[in-house]
């Protein structure tokens, strides 16, 4: 299995970077091909510009910087999310990779008029999110989840019929113990030898 682990925060020693780590080393110690995309280490610019949108529903981006994107998201047999929840979503940085990279010839084709949109990302058979929340959980659960809709309903959607999914989060991140997130790890490590 090819997995790309999608990476986004600013913090090099944050606890975001301890749950990429342990992700990569239990998906390689399963044999997979890991490949990493660290948003914030590569300075990722997550701002469409004008000319960029005018030309978004009729190809692809032609930033010469986003080429190595599309090809590992055509690489990818599986994609596993790593962020914070900020303001209960994505962070910016990645909100704006989706935004450029999962785009018009490379995630999916717009039809000629009406119609459907035709996937072009079915070989992603899953998609997996691991992140950390500020708020509690049933606090997360009233405000709606929006990050989580956006990867697990909106992204996958574009992937194949059958794609499995997972989504694990630390709540109350901000009062995490080193007890609550060394458990957190190891339910990091339950969750990707089962995936």
């Amino acid at each position: 299995m090819r997995a790309l682990v999608v990476y986004c925060h600013p913090v090099p020693e944050s606890f975001c970077a301890a749950i990429r780590d342990t992700a990569i080393d239990v998906l390689m110690r399963r044999g997979w091909e890991v490949r990493l995309l660290d948003l914030y280490a590569e300075k990722f610019d997550p701002v469409m510009g004008c000319d960029e949108r005018r030309s978004y529903n009729d190809q692809a981006p032609q930033d010469p910087a986003l080429k190595p994107h599309f090809e590992l998201l055509n690489w990818a047999e599986a994609i596993l999310f790593v962020y914070p929840t900020w303001w209960y979503g994505l962070p910016a940085m990645l909100k704006g990779w989706l935004d450029r990279v999962w785009a018009t010839d490379v995630a999916f084709k717009l039809p000629a008029g009406k119609g459907r949109i035709k996937s072009l990302m079915t070989h992603v058979t899953k998609v997996g999110v691991i992140t950390t929340c500020g708020a509690p959980t049933w606090w997360s659960v009233v405000v709606g989840q929006p990050g989580r809709k956006t990867l697990l309903r909106g992204m996958r959607a574009l992937c194949a019929t059958r794609c499995r999914t997972f989504f694990l989060a630390h709540y109350l991140m901000d009062a995490s113990t080193p007890a609550t997130r060394a458990a957190f790890l190891a339910k990091v490590r339950g969750k990707l030898e089962r995936f």
